[in-house]
């Protein structure tokens, strides 16, 4: 039997695309688990948001978070409601929608 493809929504695609411009730091999880782990090196660092941590909890599964001003979130969440986030806009690519164009203007 075929197996059917996964379909892969436009705007997690976008919000992916986005996420990638953003600093990525990685980091293991020792002990803690992985949302405890990602706080702690940030409070030990200093990272100002934005920011994307990759949480390693063992050999086979990493974690994501995104660290905003509003607080740590999972990428996945961020991925699919970019537009939330100011952090993330001065990232977002124009559109063709978006872009203002100037035809001709002139002062009288």
């Amino acid at each position: 039997m075929a197996r059917r493809r996964k379909r892969k929504s436009r705007r997690r695609q976008e919000g992916r695309r986005i996420l990638e411009q953003v600093p990525q730091f990685s980091i293991e999880s020792g002990e803690d688990k992985p949302v405890t782990a990602a706080r702690k090196y940030i409070l030990a660092e200093g990272i100002n948001p934005p920011a994307l941590l990759l949480v390693k909890r063992n050999e086979h599964t990493t974690d994501r978070y995104f660290w905003a001003e509003k607080g740590l979130f999972g990428a996945q969440y961020v991925e699919e409601n970019h537009f939330l986030f100011p952090s993330l806009r001065s990232l977002e690519p124009e559109t063709e929608s978006q872009q203002l164009v100037t035809v001709g203007s002139s002062i009288y």
